[in-house]
């Protein structure tokens, strides 16, 4: 994937004296108050936002938050909390500016925020009179956000394509690395874990990945969906009956190319679903009628562990069971502790896989965490992302 790295701009000494427009994720959650509950976006911004102001930059951040009305701003809306924790985290004062689409008063040196980028009629429908006039601000535009790189808005695509220069900061780069590395040449085998609730909202990416990976690991509801496909007992457990014919298409895509989509041989039960239910091991044959399915068994976790470990590259979405109850953790954590012992390239995205990486203590030996929930999907899905789109194109001159 070629692109324009900022960190190749800075190196090379073109950043001293230019107006940097940096577009960060700074979307974080907040309580009733608007106090921040968790900043980890903020922490992740701040390396890209050091390396402009260490190149001798005159900085601008902008970022959106929460789900504004274009063109009728609220208290709500502001990014005021933001520039407090951000200033709080540099250990400088951050001034947020509000109105800056015609202009913003900032000298080398200097960092300053710009309001909710979100509130500016025409953002969202990536109007090209407001890109036109947020890339007149900037000498570089700097893309920093994957978690915005599948919308195609004006903060984030138009103003990259009329800024006289347009690049990637480090963490819409890293991202870029570990997608081409993950999905455009891996190493094989290739092997793709996919869990969720439901095949319809994963179906087009089972699809896609089924015409590109060796093993695809199907997990929870999507699991289920895939034993009845094969004429296995699933009793009460949630499945989508009227998906079986597009469940059985994956499988047969695989089996054409020599692949698989290995099926539980064992699970484990309950009568009900709730953190104290009873829970028993049965072959997956031996399911009974008012049974539901909480995670796959340990003869099937052991087998699925053997095969992550002989992988090359492993690209991980969702955890296989119900992990939040102990009883049913079984199946995700020994999934995640093969990932962390396998010496495969891993790519793991998702808001619960994030919170199964970060229940069983495997950050550091995760490949590459994505931060992006939908635009890590959409790759999945095989689509091409704005974002990158754009980005290459700049990149080609």
């Amino acid at each position: 994937m070629k692109f324009i790295r900022f960190s190749d701009l800075c190196a090379q000494g073109l950043v001293k004296g230019q107006r940097v427009f940096i577009r960060a994720d700074l979307n974080v959650p907040q309580d009733d108050a608007g106090q921040i509950t968790e900043d980890t976006r903020i922490r992740a911004s701040i390396p890209c936002i050091q390396m402009a102001l260490d190149a001798g930059a005159a900085v601008m951040v902008t970022s959106h938050l929460g789900r504004p009305t274009e063109g009728a701003f609220k208290p709500e809306d502001s990014l005021a909390p933001v520039a407090q924790r951000l200033g709080e985290l540099m250990g400088r004062e951050v001034p947020l500016k509000s109105g800056w689409v015609d202009g913003v008063a900032v000298q080398p040196g200097e960092l300053v925020l710009l309001e909710n980028c979100r509130v500016n009629p025409g953002e969202k429908k990536n109007d090209e009179a407001l890109a036109r006039r947020m890339a007149a601000l900037c000498d570089i535009f700097v893309h920093d956000a994957f978690g915005t790189a599948h919308r195609a808005e004006a903060s984030t695509y138009g103003i990259a394509q009329f800024a006289k220069i347009a690049c990637a900061g480090p963490l819409l780069a890293a991202e870029m690395d570990a997608i081409s590395k993950a999905l455009a040449n891996p190493k094989r085998p290739l092997v793709a874990i996919v869990a969720g609730s439901k095949v319809s909202t994963k179906l087009t990416i089972l699809k896609a990945l089924a015409g590109k990976v060796d093993q695809l690991i199907v997990g929870g509801g999507i699991a289920n969906t895939f034993m009845l496909a094969n004429g296995l007992p699933i009793g009460k457990s949630l499945a989508e009956r009227e998906l079986l014919d597009e469940a059985r298409a994956v499988m047969a895509a695989m089996k054409a190319r020599g692949a698989e989509v290995p099926v539980p041989t064992d699970v484990v039960t309950a009568k009900t679903f709730s953190a104290d239910a009873a829970a028993t091991v049965k072959a997956a044959a031996e399911v009974a009628d008012d049974d539901m399915i909480l995670d796959i068994g340990p003869q099937t976790a052991k087998k699925l562990a053997a095969q992550l470990m002989a992988a090359g590259t492993i690209v991980w979405n969702g955890p296989v069971g119900v992990f939040e109850f102990d009883a049913f953790e079984g199946g995700t954590r020994a999934i995640a502790e093969a990932i962390a012992a396998s010496s495969a390239f891993s790519i793991a995205g998702g808001g619960d896989t994030l919170a199964a990486i970060a229940k069983y203590g495997i950050e550091k030996d995760v490949g590459y965490i994505s931060t992006g929930g939908g635009a890590f999907l959409e790759v999945l899905e095989g689509k091409t992302l704005p974002a990158f789109e754009i980005l290459q194109q700049r990149a080609d001159g």
